[in-house]
């Protein structure tokens, strides 16, 4: 066995799963939320086996990872014997800037360069930290692993990562595109190569992955190109809660009109606009699809708006790479929102992809849902960062 352990911690909680890298085989999961508030939450599922939840008190990261250890390690529904059974510990990171374009071993240097872009990712490095460093606390043996969410877009060429703004805003405070999701974008972009089973060198994508957070990549020849969202993850795509573009002014404008400060715009244009924000029901799409089935024209409105966002990059992106060979659909509304796919198609026999409608409706696993004329496939390929990181940190470790 080659146990390792995934780990991704969010500003208050912490998703976890165990996994034999020999044979690539999930042997436990589970996930910890309400992080730092009076009573937690602790779901743990062995593979096979029935999940177990607890509520507690989870005051911090460190605790909460001592709770993931705990789990693994019980004696009635656990799935170790010892913790030196984990051979290595791999962390999700949103934010490295551009220190690092591939993922690596964790060590003092790499904590200090991820501290560094803490004003890049507020919500995010902070969290990412705390339980590297809790784990390295509770396992100083094990080796800890960094995947970073914008590794896999460093490779965009300076045209596509530039703002056009004053260029010393780019070099002394690294203000660029930098984009997010990456994790994501390179498992999909890979396992849809091999469906179709071909080399992803001779292969250009079109990723879109579509979830609460959503962003769209250009990939070509397993690189990426460019990417929807930018220095932060509020660029780009409209989201649950997000707005994604809007014209810039539209921030002083808000903070004049309505006697705002900047954290009070950046409220409204993170936690109160997307889905939401339109549609005035809710962030999830579920939420938004029952509501228009019943005819109700503001969901309408946020349902349409959001395809023709996706539909519209998608557009731009097949432009930028010159030649598509696939459109990828992933995530949670990605592979599963058969009507966002369906509008999101809409208009792209012009790029040569032509939608099955019937497969779109039918399917929602991994599969080809464009007709068999369609010179673009399109495709559902469910994304799986947990085993992208493992697959990352086993092959690092094993050097």
């Amino acid at each position: 066995m080659f146990n390792v352990l995934v780990i991704n911690c969010g500003s208050s909680s912490l998703k976890y799963q165990l996994m034999d890298m020999g044979v690539e085989r999930l042997v436990a999961k589970g996930l910890i939320e309400r992080i730092g508030l009076a009573q937690g939450i602790h779901t743990f599922s062995p593979a096979g086996g029935a999940a177990v939840t607890e509520e507690l008190p989870i005051p911090d990261h460190a605790h909460a990872c001592e709770l993931v250890l705990a789990a693994l390690l019980h004696p009635e529904h656990g799935v170790l014997k010892s913790l030196d059974e984990i051979v290595a510990i791999g962390h999700r990171v949103v934010h490295a800037g551009e220190r690092y374009s591939a993922s690596v071993i964790i060590d003092d240097d790499v904590l200090d360069a991820l501290r560094a872009c803490v004003p890049l990712a507020p919500l995010h490095n902070p969290a990412n930290i705390t339980g590297i460093e809790a784990t390295m606390k509770v396992l100083p043996s094990v080796p800890n692993v960094g995947v970073f969410d914008t590794a896999f877009h460093q490779t965009m060429p300076d045209m596509a990562y530039i703002y056009p703004i004053p260029y010393k805003l780019y070099t002394e405070y690294a203000i660029r595109r930098y984009g997010f999701h990456g994790t994501s974008h390179r498992y999909v972009t890979a396992r849809a190569a091999q469906m179709l089973e071909r080399d992803p060198a001779d292969l250009n994508f079109i990723s879109c992955h579509l979830g609460n957070g959503a962003s769209v990549a250009a990939v070509r020849g397993g690189k990426s190109i460019d990417t929807s969202m930018g220095l932060t993850p509020l660029e780009g795509l409209m989201m649950g809660t997000r707005s994604g573009d809007i014209d810039p002014a539209l921030v002083g404008f808000l903070s004049r009109t309505l006697d705002l400060d900047l954290n009070g715009v950046e409220k409204i244009l993170n936690k109160e606009s997307g889905l939401l924000g339109i549609s005035g029901i809710s962030s999830d799409l579920r939420d938004v699809e029952r509501e228009y089935a019943k005819g109700n024209d503001r969901a309408r409105l946020a349902l349409e708006t959001f395809a023709y966002h996706i539909r519209k990059y998608i557009g731009a992106y097949a432009v930028a790479l010159g030649r598509v060979d696939a459109i990828i659909f992933t995530a949670g509304i990605g592979e599963h929102a058969s009507l966002v796919r369906e509008w999101a198609c809409h208009g792209l026999d012009a790029i040569g992809a032509t939608l099955d409608t019937f497969k779109n409706a039918t399917r929602h696993d991994e599969s080809i849902i464009s007709k068999s004329s369609s010179r673009v496939r399109i495709m559902i390929v469910p994304t799986n960062e947990e085993l992208m990181i493992a697959r990352d940190t086993a092959a690092l470790v094993r050097r």
